[in-house]
């Protein structure tokens, strides 16, 4: 007799379970590692770049004690009400120190940036001074060591200034630059491609609306997917489409090896009569399947092909466009950080008020398409449907609700992830 009638397409037969998201985070973190080489690139063109090894300073930063301000300097502090000292010949500039020593009880012309001489540990602004026949005056307290930098303040001499693994930025350029470094070891990009499969997918462009068959539907997961791997600082590659015919999708895989570090393919990876990619792999490579208990998503295959010394990483997304978005910025853009060598980094979520009302069933972790509205609170998209593409655009992140029931309210804290803590 066929099983009673639930209508829950995330119902299991007895016995079975749904593999929670951390299991499946912990399980795909334990088989990733670095496969990219590396390489080493002048600091102009480290952004986006993971370092390849710890660097710590070869200089100190600063290098000397120097002058914060434009002004005159001078030893021990000023305690008195109204100081004068007498002026020392000379200046002390950036790049033109000061030659000698400040003669004791004497004030030197200074700028910033210049080397403090020996004898000068205090610098007074120059706007609050009066500066005439050969003396300084000016009204105190002023503390010792005021408006100076002293010297490897900021770092010294074999300081970590970034770690491996570090995804560079501009600012990282500057860092760099100061502790001595004019380029550094980095991973090589990793080459990551992308391939939809599927009888009923037509690339855009390809045929006019008017011309499109009964069935046929516009491949939209491949120039989703490979504009996500940009902005993740990968190096995408359109693999195209491949038709429903293993020894298509065979070939694929084949000429794909040596051409690319990893494969992200969307769909043809659950147990129907057409998914040809969880068949191939089972029988000439390696595959593991996970149904995960969110929503959207649920089907997750992670493949090895083929089978051998250095097999080419595949994973397998569901064909569903939101469905492939959420798993994709779940689950692959962590393994491939992890991959390139950054190592494996989750994302920032911040807890906000809800502007939307949701009584949540237990039993499985969802994530609604979500934005901020201006009275900082999250609002989600009218509906929850997987196929309704347009609320991936709508969006600017996720809200992500936990497996147990919930009931969400105007004002109860949820947790809302932009899309931006995945890059």
């Amino acid at each position: 007799m066929p099983p009673r009638l639930r209508n829950d397409c995330f119902a299991l037969p007895p016995g079975v379970d749904w593999v929670p998201l951390e299991d499946a985070l912990a399980r795909l973190r334990d088989r990733v590692t670095p496969v990219v080489p590396v390489e080493t690139v002048p600091l102009a063109a480290i952004r986006g770049r993971v370092l390849a090894q710890d660097l710590t300073a070869r200089r100190a930063n600063p290098p000397s004690a120097n002058s914060a301000v434009d002004g005159y300097g001078f030893a021990g502090g000023a305690l008195d009400e109204l100081v004068t000292l007498p002026l020392a010949a000379g200046r002390s500039a950036a790049g033109e120190p000061y030659q000698g020593a400040l003669p004791k009880g004497q004030a030197l012309r200074i700028l910033t940036g210049a080397i403090l001489p020996d004898g000068m540990d205090t610098v007074v602004l120059q706007e609050d001074v009066e500066a005439t026949g050969g003396k300084l005056q000016f009204y105190g307290p002023l503390k010792l060591g005021a408006n100076t930098r002293r010297a490897g303040e900021d770092f010294t001499t074999g300081d970590l200034v970034l770690p491996e693994g570090r995804k560079l930025r501009p600012e990282d350029a500057a860092l760099l630059a100061a502790a001595g470094y004019s380029e550094v070891p980095v991973f090589q990009r990793l080459r990551v491609g992308v391939f939809s499969n599927g009888d009923e997918v037509i690339a855009p462009g390809q045929t006019a609306p008017e011309d499109m068959g009964a069935g046929k539907i516009y491949d939209s997961n491949r120039p989703m997917l490979l504009s996500l791997l940009e902005q993740w600082g990968f190096t995408p590659v359109d693999l195209g489409h491949i038709e429903d015919s293993r020894a298509a999708l065979r070939h694929r895989l084949n000429t794909a090896q040596g051409q690319v570090d990893a494969v992200l393919t969307s769909g043809g990876v659950s147990t129907g009569d057409e998914d040809h990619v969880s068949a191939l792999l089972r029988e000439e490579g390696q595959i593991e399947t996970w149904r995960i208990a969110i929503k959207p998503g649920r089907p997750l295959a992670l493949g090895l092909w083929p089978q051998g010394d250095s097999p080419l990483p595949v994973f397998g997304l569901p064909g569903n466009p939101v469905a492939a978005m959420v798993t994709a910025l779940l689950f692959a853009r962590p393994a491939l950080g992890a991959m390139s060598g950054e190592g494996w980094t989750m994302p920032q979520g911040f807890m906000v008020p809800a502007g939307f009302a949701k009584n949540k069933k237990p039993g499985r972790r969802e994530f609604l398409r979500a934005r901020m509205t201006p009275e900082g609170r999250v609002e989600v998209f009218k509906s929850e449907g997987s196929g309704r593409i347009s609320g991936l655009s709508w969006a600017d992140g996720l809200v992500e609700l936990p497996d147990a029931a919930l009931k969400v309210g105007e004002g109860t804290l949820v947790r809302y992830i932009p899309f931006g803590s995945f890059s």
